[in-house]
């Protein structure tokens, strides 16, 4: 079992910046992919972008360029740089984690989520 947690989320203005953080703890030993998925208000969940153990990265269109994923296995720590940010960024971004280092972007995929934190992005 691996627990993840968030944090870092808040309000910020159309083309600024935000940082968000997630901490796993747990079963932290063993390979595992983590990733950042998103579900803004009357929308199905989303991935926005997933890192593995050896640091392959992948992210969706939307925020190609704009989002850089980083992470710290000695940590096991994954943060979420976001830049440029748009209204349509707006959702509660939910940090994921799956074992194994094959990186889905499908939402079943993954097996242990995070309580989620909210974005927003004012015009």
């Amino acid at each position: 079992q691996v627990q993840v947690e968030e944090s870092g989320g808040g309000l910020v203005q159309a083309g600024g910046s935000l940082r968000l953080s997630c901490v796993a703890s747990g079963r932290t030993d063993r390979n595992y992919v983590l990733a950042w998925f998103r579900q803004a208000p009357g929308k199905e969940r989303e991935f926005v972008a997933g890192i593995t153990e050896n640091g392959g990265i992948y992210y969706a269109a939307s925020v190609q360029d704009r989002f850089t994923i980083s992470r710290d296995n000695a940590k096991n720590t994954m943060s979420l740089q976001m830049n440029s940010l748009k209204s349509e960024d707006t959702a509660v971004y939910y940090c994921a984690a799956r074992a194994g280092n094959v990186m889905p972007s499908t939402e079943s995929d993954y097996q242990y989520w995070g309580q989620g934190t909210q974005v927003t992005v004012s015009s």
